[in-house]
């Protein structure tokens, strides 16, 4: 009964005082509010960039032969096309310790037909350590990858892209199927369900296949591996420092050549732009702090001005016999009562917002999912756990803010209070 009667009157209390109820109210949800739209948007920022390393392994190196532009110890001219061969595979295994999955890759441009349908398409002569290195997702049921038998054998299989099997095959299954590449037929036996970030799909085969039917030089132009170990971008620089001298003391061009050897580390890449983000994250948060603050100086002062405003309302309590802890108390349930449910408002509307702008840019990209560029912004959502820490840090500012105040005012004598204006 005592509860209910405390309830009530803190009611009518705040129902007399509207106007700074609601101001008191507004800083909190303010400063919860904005916390969470500035980590939403801190936090899609960096899942928008992160999810741009995901169409490889993050500790990917890839690099491609180009034409010398240096002469070499005096014997070889400047100008020489460089190309790989299984060689260079051989000397990165067994000169670079941090590198694992090493393939070569064979790159042409081949029409691929299946009946009266056909498109021109990048194929890929790859190993079975390609899938691992470029993250290729095959789907239960969407069959399987090139394997090392298909290698000993120079089997004729390919594994499509979707987007190439949609194009071949509409609403056919492929899997099974014979296309054409070329002049020569190959079994589909995979399709990866990974979209490319760009072009129109490509196509792999066993890269013994590919070297017996379209490379007979044996020569290519691309090398793709794995590193591991490499945590910091020195340790990255100094990798790229000791594959480029591997390969021109194997292809015999001067290491300080620029055009001769083209590299690039996605290791490295992934480093700098996680450090860009911390600093980014770092920024975020002092400004949702300072934000925070804000709201919790404007409770602390509007529940300051609401407890000087009742002294006089504190010292007729006391004269009438009611207790400093009933009075204490109202005025803690009071603060408890405006943080809570302002402060939840707050981290609804800010969950909301963030909610709203993640649902909008999934169904964007549902109607439009050939759309496969750079992610920028994706995912701007934020762990509950900090929304329920900030608003049980205003919750505990109000109920100080509460406190402090009302405790000073309670020691006062009721006739001291009562003069109060």
């Amino acid at each position: 009964m005592f509860a209910i009667n405390t309830l009530q009157e803190i009611i009518a209390s705040l129902k007399h005082n509207k106007l700074r109820t609601i101001l008191t109210g507004l800083s909190v949800s303010w400063g919860i509010f904005i916390l969470i739209v500035l980590l939403g948007a801190g936090n899609g920022l960096k899942n928008g960039v992160t999810s741009n390393f995901s169409r490889r392994a993050t500790n990917t190196v890839q690099m491609w032969s180009g034409t010398s532009s240096l002469p070499y110890q005096g014997l070889l001219k400047s100008g020489r096309s460089l190309n790989f061969s299984e060689k260079q595979v051989d000397a990165v295994d067994e000169n670079l310790v941090e590198s694992a999955n090493q393939t070569g890759i064979i790159e042409k441009q081949m029409n691929i037909t299946y009946n009266n349908e056909f498109g021109s398409f990048s194929i890929n002569g790859v190993n079975p350590h390609y899938y691992e290195v470029f993250n290729i997702e095959i789907l239960p049921g969407q069959g399987r990858f090139i394997n090392d038998l298909d290698l000993k054998n120079n089997s004729k299989v390919i594994v499509l892209d979707k987007k190439i099997a949609d194009v071949l095959f509409k609403e056919q299954s492929a899997l099974g199927k014979n296309v054409q590449v070329g002049d020569v037929v190959f079994k589909v036996v995979g399709i990866n369900s990974k979209k490319e970030r760009w072009g129109d799909g490509s196509a792999y085969i066993p890269f013994t296949t590919a070297q017996l039917i379209y490379n007979p030089d044996r020569r290519f132009h691309s090398i793709a591996m794995m590193v591991n170990g490499l945590k910091t971008e020195q340790a990255n620089d100094e990798f790229n420092d000791k594959i480029k001298k591997t390969m021109s003391q194997s292809l015999r061009f001067d290491p300080k050549d620029t055009q001769a050897l083209w590299l690039w580390n996605s290791q490295k890449d992934y480093i700098e732009t996680m450090k860009i983000f911390a600093g980014i994250t770092i920024f975020v948060s002092i400004i949702g702090i300072f934000t925070l603050i804000a709201g919790i100086v404007g409770v602390s002062n509007i529940m300051l001005v609401s407890v000087k405003e009742r002294t006089r309302e504190i010292g007729i309590r006391k004269a009438i016999g009611a207790p400093p802890s009933s009075i204490l108390r109202s005025i803690i349930i009071e603060s408890i009562l405006i943080t809570t449910i302002f402060g939840y408002i707050g981290m609804v509307l800010g969950v909301g917002l963030t909610e709203i702008i993640n649902y909008i840019m999934v169904q964007s990209a549902a109607q439009n999912p050939s759309d496969t560029g750079m992610s920028v912004f994706k995912d701007p959502t934020v762990q509950l756990s900090y929304v329920f820490i900030s608003t049980a840090i205003l919750i505990i500012a109000g109920i100080l803010a509460g406190y402090m105040p009302a405790r000073r005012a309670v020691r006062i004598k009721p006739i001291e209070a009562m003069r109060e204006e």
